[in-house]
């Protein structure tokens, strides 16, 4: 009888504890599925998420055996050295850092030992031995897709297009999609909306958020450099009673999302000039260095000719990427203005050591020195961060120049906007590109289809990421092509048949989607298949 007790309650033990951990693996690992090239890799130990850092953690067996690369122990240090042809990573238990080729790149996160196995963050592992790494919340799974092996044609709309990054540009400047003007100095308040926010947009099948954080040199976040924006509290550095960055980092990577903190660099004011500058905080740029701002059309920029104000603007983007765990510094296209003349025949005097001849010239080369030195520094800080930015969706049109796109757009971002977006890509000094291709198939001076191709054709041969910037906001108006959300839905399917050049799509902007205009977000529930 004793006995039969004694068994009773081991068997009672046993299965308690089963459940226990059962039920912790469910919640950490969410069973996240592991796919090389279409195939499953098996794991004896689940792989899980930390929340706060969105870092995927897998076992080191996974690295060893399922990408197939050779893997040394060192138990006395708890050091693993991971051996590929082209590199080494040496990586540490408890340590946040790693050392890949000699060279010492932040992790995010500390290396963990669990249930006796070493867990190591899967995405800066794979993308160091040269995966592509692609993260579906839908269904928590991730493929990793080794070089020279082409992913599955998505065809109409297939697998391949919609396990790709699916994005929703969230615009600050003006409330216009977070926080709303009725949140002003109410922290719950906001916070709530941006929950419902990300909800809903994961719903509709989005996987990422590009979130504007500076939207004219403010910050929405604690910054030593910029002041306060205006646009969560209703006045110019007045701060919040929490770090609303902080805050929307931690919620988009409790639901396995990506967060790209997005920075407007070059605007300083985001309306009228006389209007504004008496109301912005003493520590704006505009009151502190009047020397580095132009006015253009009633609007204030910083002056991209002056390489201090430049620099400003680096160490402004940097404080985000070393105090933050983001997953991406993106910029907009504001880089020089279009609507009116930019007065900068003083600055290309004083600052053309190159001695380059042509204004215009001068001009591009202040941008390309500005996106090269940016991403080194990101890159030199933290590898796994992407950088990534969003230019004028025509480079050039072919009457210009033989190379450009067979369009007629009276705008180019090479010509307009001083943005040579080329060099960029094939310099690879950014890890992707998302050009702002806001027209529909019926557009001829500048047709959805013939720019998409274009595109392709620039990222080809380089390690540069191309999504597809589309226009939600179009839908419904009387422009050519957007009378029904089939065109977007057709956009998709177009852009999934170039996998991999197409690695995804970017909406503008995330109150567009949500007011679902001629019922979009089911056309893009269907299409995503989440019903």
């Amino acid at each position: 009888m004793r006995l039969r007790k004694y068994t009773v309650l081991l068997l009672f033990t046993v299965l308690f504890f089963s459940i226990m951990i059962v039920s912790v693996q469910a919640q950490d690992a969410r069973r996240i599925g592991i796919y090389l090239d279409g195939q499953e890799i098996k794991s004896d130990v689940s792989p899980y998420i930390l929340p706060k850092a969105g870092v995927t953690l897998v076992p080191l067996r996974v690295i060893s055996e399922g990408l197939g690369a050779g893997v040394d122990w060192t138990q006395r240090t708890k050091t693993v050295t991971i051996s590929w042809p082209a590199t080494t990573i040496k990586l540490t238990v408890g340590q946040p850092y790693a050392y890949v080729k000699g060279s010492r790149a932040s992790l995010g996160v500390p290396v963990e030992s669990r249930l006796d196995r070493v867990m190591v963050p899967l995405r800066f592992v794979g993308e160091q031995l040269g995966l592509k790494v692609n993260w579906n919340p839908s269904d928590s799974t991730i493929s990793l897709i080794s070089p020279g092996v082409t992913e599955p044609a998505a065809g109409d709309g297939g697998e391949a297009g919609r396990a790709g990054l699916r994005g929703v540009w969230v615009s600050t400047v003006f409330n216009l999609d977070w926080p709303t003007t009725g949140s002003y100095g109410n922290s719950l308040k906001q916070q709530e909306e941006f929950r419902k926010l990300l909800d809903d947009l994961q719903a509709i099948g989005m996987n990422t958020v590009f979130v504007q954080i500076r939207p004219a040199g403010d910050a929405l976040y604690p910054s030593s450099l910029v002041p306060w924006s205006r646009f969560l509290t209703g006045t110019s550095g007045k701060a919040p009673d929490y770090d609303p960055l902080a805050f929307m980092i931690d919620e988009t990577h409790k639901r396995g999302m990506e967060f790209h903190a997005w920075f407007n660099p070059f605007r300083a004011t985001e309306s009228s000039a006389a209007a504004n500058v008496e109301n912005l905080a003493d520590s704006h740029v505009v009151k502190q260095h009047p020397e580095w701002i132009v006015n253009s059309n009633n609007k204030l920029y910083i002056n991209p000719g002056i390489p201090a104000a430049r620099q400003h603007i680096i160490d402004a983007i940097m404080e985000v990427v070393d105090q933050y765990e983001v997953d991406g510094v993106h910029l907009d296209d504001y880089f020089y203005p279009t609507d009116a003349p930019f007065s900068d025949d003083l600055t290309f005097r004083t600052y053309n050591d190159k001695q380059i001849a042509g204004i215009a010239d001068w001009r591009r080369d202040n941008i390309n020195e500005f996106v090269r030195q940016l991403g080194e520094s990101i890159h030199s800080a933290k590898p796994q961060v992407q950088f990534g930015i969003s230019p004028f969706g025509v480079w050039r049109n072919k009457a210009m120049d033989p190379t450009g796109s067979d369009t007629r757009a009276s705008i180019t971002a090479f010509d307009s906007m001083y943005a040579d977006v080329r060099t960029w890509v094939k310099q690879e000094w950014i890890d992707y590109v998302i050009p702002q291709i806001y027209w529909s198939f019926s557009f001829d001076k500048a047709r959805y289809d013939t720019l998409v191709d274009w595109w392709a054709n620039e990222v080809r041969g380089t390690n540069v990421k191309l999504y597809i910037g589309h226009a939600g906001y179009k839908l419904g108006t009387s422009e050519a092509g957007w009378q029904s959300a089939q065109e977007l839905i057709d956009q998709l399917q177009y852009s999934a048949a170039l996998v991999p050049e197409v690695s995804g799509d970017v909406f503008i902007s995330a109150k567009d989607l949500r007011k679902n205009p001629l019922g979009l977000i089911e056309a893009l529930q269907a299409y995503y298949k989440l019903k």
